[in-house]
């Protein structure tokens, strides 16, 4: 419990500070800080069909600051989600633990293909645990695993709201206790050359509904045939102006951590609110 206070109050102090410092911001920035709650709770007493207490909460903080100018386009991006889960008797467990940023310089040569470098880091807020065996075995931690990309390259401006870019790209992957499941090895930082390819969708569905896709492929040279896929997809739908619904899909492949797709399915009703 004290491990999700911290990230709570974590989360909440580092959008307030960045909130605090769009003021002193001179350069001509389009910035958006988007948080949400979501809980959900099931009860039962004397319950004739059966059934067990539940209890589940998820927040979530959403960021981006754009500088556009007349010769290149700075875009950042955050992603912060932490949730947990707690059933019957069970303690309280983690159901969801992301954090992400994203940093891209744009160079704009007057037409729809314009160079870029691009600077990605991922990893997690918590301790992570395997819950199939007897007593549940911690698997992973904050920046255990993390990873990181640099890369250069190309971008294409579709058409509105749909952009791909492609490039050389090194990708880092740093561990230190859980260096066999991630590195495949006693090292704990595994260095990857190779290319990159990232597409982004936003669509409009309807005047209260959009959908948001983002799909990531890292091919390294050693291994050209072995592609690292992350997909990202959400819908969102405005109920009110503070209610909305969401519906998230991500597709994780990487053959270094598990032979098979990892999928993970959430849907959440709750409050959400525009800091900026």
């Amino acid at each position: 419990m004290k491990t999700t206070i911290k990230i709570v109050m974590s989360m909440i102090m580092l959008t307030f500070g960045m909130v605090m410092g769009q003021d002193e911001v001179v350069s001509p920035w389009t910035k958006s800080i988007v948080g949400g709650l979501n809980m959900t709770q099931t009860g039962f007493d004397n319950w004739a069909a059966g059934g067990e207490n539940a209890f589940a909460w998820q927040m979530s903080v959403n960021m981006k600051f754009v500088q556009d100018l007349e010769k290149t386009t700075w875009s950042n991006t955050g992603k912060m989600v932490y949730g947990a889960t707690k059933v019957g008797d069970a303690d309280l467990r983690k159901s969801v633990d992301e954090i992400k940023v994203e940093s891209v310089l744009t160079y704009k040569l007057g037409s729809k293909i314009n160079p870029y470098a691009a600077v990605t880091g991922e990893t997690q807020f918590a301790e992570g645990f395997d819950y199939s065996t007897e007593t549940p075995t911690p698997i992973s931690a904050f920046m255990d695993p993390g990873y990181f990309r640099e890369s250069f390259g190309a971008g294409f401006d579709i058409k509105e709201g749909v952009a791909t870019r492609f490039g050389l790209s090194l990708k880092q992957t740093v561990t230190s206790d859980y260096a066999e499941l991630y590195t495949g090895s006693e090292e704990t930082t595994r260095n990857e050359v190779g290319f990159e390819s990232v597409s982004d969708v936003i669509v409009p569905v309807s005047e209260t509904s959009s959908f948001t896709s983002k799909l990531e492929l890292f091919s390294a040279l050693k291994a050209a045939d072995e592609t690292d896929v992350n997909w990202d997809n959400t819908l969102t739908v405005k109920v009110s102006e503070y209610i909305n619904v969401n519906v998230n899909m991500k597709l994780i492949y990487d053959k270094d951590i598990s032979v098979k797709r990892q999928i993970k399915q959430s849907m959440a009703l709750g409050v959400n609110y525009t800091f900026i």
